[in-house]
């Protein structure tokens, strides 16, 4: 029979003629591999912090659509739709023509996309959902791009409110396709497009080399949105942007990093022990959460029997001996009750989409191996290198090491920092110089101490030389 498949197994085995197994004709694939962006977090991330995946106040798409607690923000959207389809003299009609020749592409970006056909009426409510669910963006982003309306807006105005939309908008399950938000908000506004997309095609024309690449109108909405995350505001962004954990990944990681090598990090020493062997962890400005470098002044790389730091710490005025000393400058890293929760979703978003690139585990399994006690959580504030907003050392350390949990990363960015690091702690001479500037020269009374000592000790060596051996000439005569 068609959409069957019989199965003969040995009668003495199972002690059955025959299993049939039905298959459906049309069975689609559990995901779109190449549209396929929007994915259910898988069930070993979802146990280690359930909380961090599930929205709070707002349903965005299909995944969490019609659940009751979300009933209040239902009639909001339809009041965001109402707004927009006055000021605008657009109808629904006009909206939902945009999704007729792209529902399916539409459908194609979610995972499990057979799974959602088969729950009730949201198969035909689909469209409808996805255009109230846009609007509502779009209007919550363009009224907060303007003062006036920001102030006098219901969600807007609350900073509660406020902030726990926009942490929900950045959640993976809770997500529409970017390229959906742009067409409306195109297609709502398209002189600000077209002067924006004429403007760009004169400049090419004119020096195409020279012409960077500009972040689209809509684009700039959403920045501004979420400037909390945007680190470097001023950059465009060249990648293809899916949704805004994927815009929120962007935030965090430099355009040209890429993986340097395809193995992970199996051993890293903590901070406190790379610090113990002479390495100074300093807060860098203006760069991207993942720039991470490993510098050497450029006499250490060729005599590393040149390191001062010891001389450096009794006189910091002396900033030239910095060329003579072993820096990991990291951008500060910031870890408030949001962080869990932002940096979960992301991961999530690489594990399942960029299982090889993915950067973002490779930061936090990276932190996750510097950061083993609260120790080393206290050398690392101390340096500004991390913010602590929690106020315990320890849960930030709890936080850090609970962040790699259930994450599998076959390849690092970080394998040859890395493998530089440990090449420094183990050697005897960097361990050796940095037990002499910890016991000796911590700090500049106690370098005093040592410097006074040290000579008090040769002047009287000195003194026993001159009384022994300045009159034995005379004897020898």
């Amino acid at each position: 029979m068609p959409g069957q498949a019989a199965i003969h197994v040995p009668e003495k085995s199972l002690k059955c003629k025959e299993l049939v197994i039905d298959i459906p004709d049309n069975l689609e694939p559990a995901e779109w591999p190449k549209e396929c962006c929007i994915y259910r977090v898988p069930r070993k991330l979802r146990k280690v912090n359930k909380e961090a995946y599930t929205p709070k106040l707002i349903s965005i798409g299909p995944f969490h659509h019609r659940r009751q607690e979300y009933r209040d923000m239902e009639e909001q959207k339809v009041k965001y739709l109402s707004d927009f389809c006055r000021k605008n003299e657009k109808s629904q009609e006009d909206l939902a023509s945009i999704f007729k020749e792209k529902e399916v592409e539409i459908r194609r970006c979610y995972a499990e996309t057979s799974k959602l056909n088969r729950i009730e009426g949201l198969c035909v409510l689909f469209p409808k959902m996805i255009i109230l669910d846009g609007i509502f963006i779009i209007e919550l982003f363009r009224r907060n791009s303007k003062e006036e309306e920001r102030k006098k807006d219901y969600i807007l105005s609350k900073p509660w409110l406020r902030d726990g939309i926009q942490h929900d908008l950045l959640l993976l399950e809770n997500q529409l396709p970017y390229f959906v938000l742009e067409d409306l908000y195109n297609f709502a506004y398209p002189g600000s497009s077209s002067c924006n997309n004429n403007h760009k095609e004169i400049e090419q024309t004119k020096n195409p080399k020279e012409v960077p690449k500009q972040d689209t109108p809509f684009l700039k909405l959403c920045r501004k949105y979420f400037s909390k995350y945007d680190q470097q505001p001023d950059s465009s962004i060249a990648a293809e942007v899916k949704h805004f954990t994927d815009l929120l990944r962007y935030f965090f990681y430099p355009s040209d990093l890429k993986n340097k090598t395809n193995k992970a990090i199996d051993h890293l020493y903590s901070a406190t022990k790379l610090d113990e062997a002479g390495v100074k962890f300093k807060k860098v400005e203006k760069r991207h959460l993942l720039d991470i470098r490993f510098e050497k002044g450029p006499f250490l790389e060729y005599c590393p029997y040149l390191n001062c730091s010891w001389l450096l710490n009794c006189l910091p005025c002396f900033i030239c001996l910095e060329r003579m000393q072993v820096f990991l400058k990291l951008p500060a890293f910031e870890v408030g009750h949001e962080t869990d929760c932002v940096f979960r979703n992301v991961m999530a978003l690489e594990q399942c989409h960029y299982p090889t690139e993915a950067y973002i585990c490779n930061y936090i399994l990276l932190l996750d191996s510097l950061i083993n006690t609260e120790k080393d959580v206290d050398l690392l504030v101390e340096k500004k290198v991390i913010v602590n907003q929690l106020g315990s050392h320890e849960a930030v350390a709890r936080l850090v090491n609970k962040l790699g949990h259930q994450i599998v990363a076959e390849d690092s960015c970080y394998y040859e920092l890395s493998q530089d690091l440990n090449k420094h702690y183990e050697s005897f001479w960097n361990r050796n110089m940095a037990t002499l500037t910890t016991t000796y020269f911590r700090d500049i009374w106690r370098g005093t101490a040592t410097v006074v000592g040290i000579i008090f000790l040769l002047l009287t060596f000195w003194n026993i030389f001159l009384r022994h051996f300045v009159k034995m000439p005379r004897s020898w005569s």
